[in-house]
């Protein structure tokens, strides 16, 4: 046995140094947060800590009290989330924290649900959000510098970071108070961007976290991906492997925390889906904790939904779908299940990982066994590894042979039971339905062209076209701009075949082109690359030309230095194939509006669509036309989504509230929009006369357009011989681990969401099934209608059942791998 000094030497470190402390007396019990080089210490207590991140505002308080009881189910004891200063002050002194906004109810309710809060207060977090989170009027104070050492940031920045913190004083929300927030967070990821402000970067870092401290928190503040992090404030991870990548805390008495772990990735408009496969994830987080780590988040573990324009540049609306809760609050299976099993196995080991001395042990190439045990105790867990990526290995640990598949740990809580595999899932999988409604796809379009300007309508007023951030001040996406050029009949190709063509080089992020109150084209950039360069032919006439373009934002930026000199919209313009020869008419004088007369009657409002005339839609498709119907309440309870099949690019609102933008016509490498279906919370929605308004940018119709019900009705289960039993057959008590059922087996387990029953089995055979949940095939060799026959014995009208693979043992078949697949309808 070969332990690991260093290791060894921490866990040392972390008895002999005083605790950081953070607390004070409250009733005669300590109450706040302590830490040291081994944990957290809340209330008196260590504790290991499984976070998942939750953003407010990205769901709506209905939604709210659900994604936590489903996140606590999940094995979370932690809430994370980021406060968002442009949506709580968006204009400078006017505050808002009403809605889905009502930060201190958020906390609250965490709090209730008995769960603690990490309150990234940034302010800035990127997080994928519009301004990474900075309101638009802070761009526009004189001389300011975002995130340097630089007077006018300072001053705001404290400003703003103190009134939220006092906020949090004032209701007792602190832990120090009794309250859930044990963790603060200043800054974010700060070491991305530190090198180019040079030692304004270093001295901003040093300012930002004694202005936290002393605001009298009481709870450690951390900043994430900052290997500096002055003391007391503790530098924390992000990324998805920190059990390898993260070089450690800053100081042997600050814990290990892991701030991100990502669970997949957000998407940007012309992404293909992202993935990150359950297994990854479980393997991750058992690394970070057999490594003396004992706080994980995960990022996202709900994304949910960007509404309105607060999503950053080119990023969808929906926000990490692919977390264990999907974006409409469903339990993505197996990932939502496969975490919770290494939540419950890690915490079977909970006394060995806090209390006990750690070890590690060389097995072989590749192999390893971690362990954290008291000598002249029965406390011991260990932690198994196969980092072999290809092959599963056979390896005796302290006189017993374990099987450990490719890239896997093994759990351990008693250093000889294995109650948790991470390449294993022994929980269930499910699949997304999404399911047109019965009652609510009756839709009666209506159209209302928006108005073209001219240069008569919008009066020059700058030589050239202004810069489109400053133009808008992120009150809209779109802004026009007006010129007219007056040509000759010599001028003008006769040949109708040969026109002229108009040149526009943009900075972002697209453009509507009109000549003559006609529609020419469109054209875009990119998350990449901003940039772009519009080119379309043009039948200009002789005579005077109005030439109309409508710059169009896809979001501000959110990350990255010196965010506060970013620029969009075009900066030149010319006309190339007049007999003349090209024609720059970038300087020919502008005229600007900012917003859509739609926007400005609020024609997507029950009021506002009175102030416009509507018609049938023509044969002849239109660019730039707001399109409404109505529609009754779809059945039933499930969640409510618009598939926005044969439309372009645009946004949608249901009763007034923004739904967010839409993006169909900017394909993936799939041939596929990113994003197809956009999500409608059900408190968004009356019984019937739902008003659904849609901005069409492009020449789109919405006849194909439908209202969806949307479920995780379909469930399954994929185990084998080799899978470990499920870990919930044991647990610790009065010191001692045990088993909580008296045949501990394998076996496959299967639950309907919440007021729903098994009405069919879809599929099952005992063989060598392939496939995934919604779409298994049979193998070579099978007992099909067998085994269906003893699974609906088993489940076939149940809202929960269990399968044990022994009661497989007296079928015939002859495959090596005895794999067991079942596929079920659940319904009310």
């Amino acid at each position: 046995m070969a332990v690991h000094r260093e290791i060894l030497l921490l866990f040392i470190l972390s008895i002999v140094l005083p605790f950081h402390t953070i607390s004070h007396a409250h009733d005669g019990n300590t109450t706040g947060v302590t830490y040291d080089g081994r944990s957290l210490i809340i209330n008196g207590k260590r504790e290991l800590l499984f976070s998942g991140s939750i953003h407010y505002t990205r769901s709506t308080p209905e939604m709210w009290p659900d994604i936590l009881d489903k996140a606590r189910r999940g094995g979370l004891n932690v809430i994370q989330t980021y406060v968002f200063w442009n949506i709580h002050e968006p204009v400078e002194g006017k505050f808002n924290f009403e809605g889905n906004y009502d930060l201190v109810k958020f906390i609250k309710l965490i709090a209730e649900k008995k769960m603690y809060v990490t309150l990234r207060v940034g302010p800035f977090i990127q997080a994928e959000w519009n301004h990474g989170g900075l309101p638009y009027w802070l761009r526009e104070k004189p001389n300011i510098i975002f995130r340097s050492y630089n007077s006018q940031f300072k001053h705001y920045m404290k400003k703003y970071v103190t009134m939220i913190v006092d906020m949090m004083k004032e209701n007792k929300l602190f832990a120090s108070q009794g309250g859930p927030i044990v963790l603060a967070q200043i800054e974010n990821e700060y070491n991305h961007v530190q090198l180019a402000y040079d030692e304004l970067g270093v001295q901003y870092v040093q300012w930002a976290a004694n202005m936290a401290v002393g605001l009298g928190a009481g709870v450690p503040w951390i900043m994430c991906k900052q290997k500096d992090a002055p003391d007391p404030v503790i530098n924390t991870c992000n990324g998805r492997h920190c059990g390898d990548t993260f070089t450690g805390p800053n100081k042997p008495y600050k814990p290990a925390l892991w701030t991100e772990n990502w669970t997949a990735q957000y998407r940007v408009f012309g992404d293909p889906p992202s993935q990150r496969a359950a297994e990854d994830i479980a393997f991750s987080v058992a690394r970070f904790f057999s490594k003396n780590g004992s706080l994980v988040n995960y990022y996202m573990y709900h994304g949910g939904t960007n509404f309105g324009r607060t999503s950053a540049v080119f990023t969808t609306t929906r926000y990490y779908d692919e977390a264990p809760l999907d974006e409409f609050g469903l339990q993505r299976e197996p990932k939502w299940g496969h975490l919770r099993d290494v939540h419950k196995a890690l915490n079977l080991c909970k006394k060995p990982l806090l209390w006990g001395t750690p070890g590690t042990q060389v097995m072989g190439k590749g192999l390893e066994a971690r362990f954290y045990e008291k000598p002249g105790t029965n406390i011991c867990a260990a932690f198994l590894a196969n980092n072999d990526t290809k092959n599963a290995q056979t390896i005796n640990f302290r006189g017993r042979e374990y099987l450990l598949p490719p890239r896997s740990i093994s759990i351990l809580p008693d250093c000889k039971t294995v109650v948790f595999n991470t390449e294993t899932i022994v929980s269930q999988h499910n699949a997304r339905n999404f399911v047109p409604s019965k009652v609510a796809n009756n839709l009666k379009w209506k159209m209302s062209p928006e108005t073209i300007p001219t240069v008569q309508q919008v009066p020059v007023n700058n030589k050239i076209p202004l810069e489109l951030y400053s133009l808008l001040k992120d009150t809209t996406d779109y802004g026009w701009y007006t010129t007219s050029i007056e040509l000759e009949k010599e001028d003008v190709s006769k040949r109708p075949d040969i026109l002229p063509v108009l040149r526009i080089a943009s900075l972002g992020h697209a453009i509507l082109v009109f000549v003559n109150g006609e529609y020419i084209g469109t054209a875009h950039g990119s998350h990449e690359e901003k940039n772009f360069v519009f080119q379309g032919s043009v039948p200009f006439k002789a005579g005077v030309n109005d030439i109309a373009l409508l710059g169009v934002l896809v979001g501000l930026p959110d990350s990255g230095a010196y965010m506060e000199h970013r620029f969009a919209g075009p900066r030149s313009v010319t006309i190339l194939g007049l007999n003349t020869g090209t024609l720059d008419i970038s300087k020919n004088g502008w005229g600007h509006q900012v917003g859509l007369q739609g926007e400005k009657v609020r024609v997507y409002t029950q009021g506002g669509s009175h102030r416009v005339d509507w018609s049938e839609i023509k044969e002849e498709k239109s660019a730039l036309t707001w399109y409404k119907t109505y529609f009754d309440a779809p059945e039933g309870n499930d969640p409510v989504a618009v598939r926005m099949n044969g439309m372009g690019k645009g946004q949608i609102w249901v009763n007034g509230k923004s739904i967010g933008r839409y993006w169909m016509s900017y394909l993936s490498p799939l041939k596929l929009p990113t994003q197809s279906e956009y999500h409608i919370p059900r408190s968004f929605i009356k019984p019937s006369e739902n008003l659904l308004v849609i901005l069409e940018e492009e020449n789109f119709t919405p006849e194909k357009v439908e209202i969806l019900v949307v479920n995780r009705d379909t469930i399954c289960s994929f185990i084998t011989q080799y899978h470990p039993p499920n870990v919930k057959s044991w647990e610790r008590k009065d010191k001692q681990f045990r088993a909580v059922v008296d045949d501990v087996k394998t076996g496959a387990h299967l639950r309907c969401p919440i007021n729903k029953k098994m009405a069919t089995i879809e599929f099952a055979s005992f063989g060598d099934p392939s496939g995934v949940c919604g779409n298994y095939e049979h193998g070579k060799c099978h007992s099909s209608s067998e085994t269906k026959k003893l699974v609906e014995q088993h489940c076939l009208g149940k809202e929960n059942c269990s399968v044990p693979m022994d009661a497989f043992d007296n079928f015939k078949n002859e495959c090596e791998s005895k794999t067991l697949a079942i596929q079920a309808k659940c319904s009310d």
